[in-house]
């Protein structure tokens, strides 16, 4: 398995982690990105990327979105949503969405920063909310909106080199996006490319490999 080369704190101490993720991504840049084409009239949004501190290891909070749903149904994502009019912000907006989706108490949530916007081939400029999250904390995925809720390896996820770039057409749109494969799971789309934004905030190398 090819790996980024990357000082990991080795601690399932969330302080740790969160003084780790900040001291990393102090002063470093955060570039907008999104799908194929950029979307000028987007509506805003955010999500969670909830990093898990674990003795045997550290992880990334992720859920399957429910089957029937409208949009991107059965998908991976971060729990997350639109910004509403009541909410203070994006940080605010991932918070409330986390809680109303998978039963996440915002109290147990260290939130350490945002990335540039992420827009969506659905209309969506989605900021993602870096988080920590402390132990003892649970959850509640409401069944209207997640199938069910998981964790993925977090030095894993954010290894470029482990991500490859597939055609995919969407929405009548041909283009190119990320795929990654674990523990029989596979991220793709938006959550893929704004796991690879985190990744290049944080300075981690490595390059995802073309598919034709």
């Amino acid at each position: 398995m090819k790996r980024a080369e990357v000082d990991w704190p080795v601690s399932g101490d969330p302080r740790v982690w969160a003084d780790w993720l900040r001291a990393r991504l102090a002063g470093s840049p955060r570039p907008e990105s999104g799908d194929f084409p950029f979307e000028q009239e987007a509506r805003p949004a955010a999500v969670l990327i909830a990093i898990v501190p674990r003795i045997d290891g550290v992880s990334v909070l992720l859920t399957e979105r429910a089957a029937h749903l409208p949009t991107h149904g059965g998908q991976i994502s971060f729990p997350g949503g639109r910004v509403e009019n009541d909410d203070d912000g994006a940080i605010a907006a991932a918070l409330r969405e986390s809680r109303e989706e998978i039963g996440l108490d915002g109290c147990y949530v260290r939130v350490i920063d945002t990335l540039g916007a992420y827009y969506t081939v659905s209309g969506y400029a989605v900021t993602p909310v870096i988080g920590v999250l402390d132990p003892g904390f649970s959850l509640t995925p409401s069944a209207d909106e997640v199938e069910h809720v998981f964790e993925l390896p977090l030095q894993q996820l954010l290894n470029p080199s482990l991500y490859e770039r597939r055609w995919v057409e969407r929405r009548g749109l041909r283009g190119q996006t990320h795929f990654i494969e674990i523990d029989g799971y596979t991220v793709w789309g938006a959550t893929a490319n704004m796991l690879l934004m985190l990744a290049a905030a944080l300075g981690i190398g490595g390059e995802p490999v073309d598919v034709a």
